[in-house]
């Protein structure tokens, strides 16, 4: 990433899903935590002070919103690649940082989860 890219985030988007490979979490959603840094070039919606000069976070959060939601993952990973992938199909974001975490899937640990960094294909 060139030292240009600011980030918009999305922090503590507290949403429920299918997830897991117990046969129990396959029947039950469960809340997983997820925050979103997509890196952009911000200075020509400074300059302008227009959306539509910036990645729009209500739009990226509204997609993942309802692709969690109605999702059905085995794991953290495949869920935070598909997050990736539906954040970076925003014009505007170069890259994307996201950490998925799944609360109190590990006894005596607040969550288990992942953080993945993921640009967009040149």
């Amino acid at each position: 990433m060139t030292q240009h890219h600011d980030r918009v985030r999305i922090q503590g988007l507290r949403l429920n899903c299918i997830i897991g490979l117990n046969e129990w979490e396959r029947l039950v959603q469960q809340e997983v935590l997820i925050d979103i840094t997509l890196h952009v070039d911000t200075r020509k919606a400074g300059e302008s002070d227009d959306v539509s000069d910036t990645v729009n976070y209500r739009t990226v959060a509204k997609k993942v919103i309802e692709h969690v939601t109605g999702s059905r993952y085995k794991l953290v990973e495949a869920l935070a690649e598909n997050i990736a992938r539906l954040s970076l199909e925003e014009p505007g974001a170069v890259a994307v940082e996201v950490s998925v975490r799944k609360p109190g899937a590990v006894r005596n640990a607040d969550a288990v989860g992942v953080d993945i960094t993921r640009r967009r294909a040149s």
